[in-house]
């Protein structure tokens, strides 16, 4: 299981610290749910789940300010759990003072956001699903080129950080070098991104570290993209036979998802970057509903069948 702390949340939305905590550093959130107590507030409990992020909005705030100061403070009591990560207020609200009191008995952090209710609830379960989901390490490059998150993966020494320069030249933008991190936030789609430590840094043999963002411009680095391919670089082997149609296209399971690979054979000569920023529009190109292989190979059958 993954988590994010809590601390990391409040960076990430700037959110106001109403009642800070002692062990705050020590909440984590492992669950992408985020609950809006309702009933919970009026006094069911059940299929309550604690663990998750507690958002109230106006209309929580507003059933609380309606409740007599006995019954409020019965109610939260009755509701608040220190096994919560946290609290969060929306739109700025006014906090009454049976909540503020009842977060510091239980050890529950209370936050404010400015962000209407719905927009931070789509906002914080975004966030959660990339930072708590599955997850898998993977050596290799990964860049956007055309639109298309492609990874390249291959053996040591076969050319991907020469090549995911080469792009980055041509002008399309490095996310990761080395070491690609692979989260799974649903079940159609892969989020690559590159550790914190690397992050826009390319190793090359005989030149050492290069700083790509310092080198080529913000414009050059992307933090984040979905994986929308995997091109396999290996050396050319003369008695292997590659395919040179493509009319069945060959997968890779990551994660339980399949995501299209390619395999390139590399000898001297071959540009790898233009056939990288190919692979690139072809993807594109089939996701849109066209494969030229099968248009090519329809065309073959129409002839050889005695078509026009």
């Amino acid at each position: 299981m993954y988590s994010v702390n809590v601390t990391k949340i409040i960076e990430h939305f700037d959110l106001e610290i109403i009642r800070d905590c002692s062990i705050m550093e020590s909440k984590n959130v492992d669950i992408i749910e985020v609950n809006r107590p309702g009933l919970q507030l009026a006094g069911y409990l059940g299929y309550f789940f604690p663990h998750r992020i507690q958002l109230l909005g106006k209309m929580e705030l507003s059933y609380l300010n309606s409740l007599p100061t006995k019954e409020r403070y019965e109610r939260i009591d009755k509701w608040i759990d220190e096994k919560m990560p946290c609290i969060v207020v929306s739109r700025s609200q006014d906090v009454c003072e049976e909540l503020i009191e009842l977060s510091k008995v239980y050890q529950v952090p209370l936050l404010r956001t400015k962000e209407m209710t719905s927009r931070f609830l789509a906002a914080l379960i975004n966030f959660l699903n990339v930072e708590i989901a599955e997850r898998i390490s993977i050596h290799g490059e990964f860049l956007e080129v055309h639109g298309e998150g492609i990874m390249i993966t291959g053996q040591s020494g076969v050319g991907k950080s020469e090549t995911a320069l080469e792009l980055v030249k041509r002008g399309h933008r490095l996310i990761a070098d080395d070491v690609v991190e692979i989260r799974k936030v649903s079940d159609t789609t892969l989020l690559g991104t590159s550790p914190e430590i690397i992050r826009h840094f390319i190793e090359l043999r005989g030149i050492g570290i290069i700083d790509v963002k310092s080198m080529y411009g913000v414009g050059s680095v992307k933090k984040i993209d979905s994986i929308d391919m995997i091109v396999n670089l290996e050396f050319w082997d003369e008695n292997k036979r590659y395919d040179r149609m493509g009319v069945e296209q060959n997968y890779r399971n990551i994660l339980g998802i399949d995501v299209p690979h390619y395999t390139i054979p590399v000898r001297p000569g071959r540009n790898l970057a233009i056939i990288l920023e190919v692979a690139a529009m072809k993807s594109r190109q089939i996701s849109m509903g066209y494969n030229a292989a099968k248009v090519l190979n329809d065309r073959i059958e129409k002839k050889f069948k005695g078509g026009k």
